[in-house]
């Protein structure tokens, strides 16, 4: 029988006691991995052990499997109606504006993100995607063809059946609630793994799915490490979709692993180097507030971070003096803090690696201008960045780096600018600052990105489609769109009176 983690918050910004199952969820219960050994989840505001979760294997991805296998041959799939999906759905909704603070305070626990910001944004986000995708549930259909009036042809749109879904660390809960909402909706059944880093949302959000009575095995969990679980999940035969966020290295294998397999259906989220342009006529303002967001934003750990600055010459020294200015302002610290931004790196791996980019940058002759340094001593915190004087060919430039460092680079004209915004093997987002809607659109269209923002940055919703060009990966989440990555369709043919001679 798997431990239960209990602690009781009692911080500036939420006052109560959580209760969160460690174990793995599979067939409508919260069992211990097979082999008995467990993960270490650290609270990247400290570097100390908040508590251990039970490791999955292979075995016990496979038992998952045949679970879900029989929740959707049995109780889900065709064997649910859409208005009883939804009704589930809703149920989880409601739990989820029941434990909201709860949520976030999870998020902010093994995330490190602030809870004020979790709170507004990352829990109201995802109850509004699982909201979204119940209302669909009974509204996927296919439609009637013409052919002749002496047939009746129509298509069914239908769950695919057994589908993998992978969720990173940067994000918990929110990618879960984009993953799980459209999956559920189509009458699929899942199998999830979340983040070793991250899964504190996830077990709850597991324990919510069981109050919610969603039959057995319509979801499951499998906690584990990427080259284990992961990997059997991309490799696995009776998994006949998985989708996947993450790197564009690990979106690679699981591709491979999947084509070499069988043949299953990918969708891919995966990195970015987003540029954000700020022309002369902008509103310099707000610009710069809102390039600040689209960069620091959840600690700059987020795929669609607009790393990559770049400023018309005509404004460039007022903008920097304001843009620096603005990032010195943002209050860096504890995350249970009311009035905090920015909380620490999501572990000790990837504080090293944006170190790692910011040594690089010195040492490739890049000036920086604040920042470029750990805050305190005790976490994962560094100070907000921004280097200038870089190159074109710099590894800052053209590398994402996934966290709170940008490059501000100085533009010409509009011509140059499309040339340079586009210089990326990444295509996932773009902002544009602009008074002059004409010239806004021109280069939004311009632009080789999956989304493209103009005078607003990071501003997502459950209705509208994000994925993204390039190697920013494949197909479409969120939206009508995302339906379509869990639906098979079929066409059916029926003889009315056509007779052989």
């Amino acid at each position: 029988m798997p431990e239960t983690y209990v602690h009781k918050f009692d911080t500036p910004v939420f006052k109560g006691e959580v209760s969160v199952p460690l174990g793995l969820y599979i067939d409508g219960k919260f069992v211990d991995g097979s082999d008995g050994t467990t993960i270490d989840v650290i609270n990247p505001s400290t570097g100390k052990l908040i508590t251990k979760i039970s490791e999955g294997t292979p075995k016990d991805l496979d038992i998952a499997i045949k679970a879900a296998q029989k929740a959707f041959d049995t109780v889900w799939g065709l064997n649910a109606t859409g208005v009883q999906r939804s009704r589930y759905l809703n149920k989880l909704g409601d739990l989820m504006e029941k434990y909201a603070d709860t949520l976030a305070a999870l998020e902010a626990l093994d995330n490190g993100k602030s809870w004020t910001w979790a709170r507004k944004t990352d829990v109201d986000h995802s109850i509004r995607c699982i909201r979204y995708y119940a209302g669909w549930a009974d509204k996927i259909f296919g439609q009637t063809i013409e052919t002749s009036e002496a047939k009746l042809t129509y298509t069914r749109h239908e769950p695919i059946g057994v589908v993998g879904q992978i969720i990173p660390w940067n994000f918990p809960l929110q990618m879960m609630a984009w993953k799980i909402g459209p999956a559920l909706a189509t009458g699929c059944t899942v199998v999830l793994k979340p983040s070793e880093f991250t899964p504190m949302s996830a077990l709850f959000m597991a324990k919510l799915i069981d109050e919610a009575g969603f039959p057995p095995g319509v979801f499951n969990l499998v906690n584990g490490y990427g080259n284990t679980v992961g990997q059997a999940m991309a490799e696995h035969m009776e998994i006949e979709k998985i989708a996947f966020t993450g790197s564009t290295l690990v979106g690679r294998k699981i591709m491979e692993a999947a084509a070499k397999s069988n043949l299953k259906k990918v969708t891919l989220e995966l990195g970015g180097k987003s540029p954000s342009i700020v022309f002369d006529d902008a509103d310099l303002d707000q610009a710069v507030k809102w390039a600040a967001f689209g960069i620091y934003y959840n600690h700059g750990q987020c795929c669609c971070a607009g790393s990559r600055i770049f400023v018309h010459e005509k404004i460039y020294d007022e903008f920097m003096t304001r843009f620096v200015e603005h990032t010195k302002s943002l209050k860096v610290g504890d995350p249970f803090e009311p009035d905090v931004f920015q909380g620490p790196q999501v572990s000790q791996q990837q504080y090293d690696r944006i170190m790692g980019y910011i040594e690089s940058g010195k040492k490739d002759g890049a000036k920086v201008v604040t920042g470029g340094e750990r805050l305190g001593e005790e976490g994962y915190y560094i100070k907000p960045t921004v280097f200038t004087d870089t190159k074109p060919n710099m590894k800052i430039v053209q590398e994402e780096i996934f966290g709170p460092v940008c490059v501000v680079i100085k533009f010409k004209d509009d011509d140059d600018i499309i040339a340079q915004a586009n210089d990326t093997i990444y295509g996932l987002a773009a902002s544009v600052y602009s008074q002059n809607v004409t010239r806004a659109l021109s280069t939004a269209h311009k632009i080789r990105a999956g989304t493209v923002w103009v005078n607003t940055a990071n501003m997502l919703y459950p209705n509208i489609p994000f994925g993204g060009y390039k190697q920013s990966g494949i197909g479409r989440e969120l939206g009508e769109y995302a339906l379509a990555n869990y639906t098979a369709v079929k066409a059916v043919q029926v003889n009315l009176h056509i007779s052989l001679s």
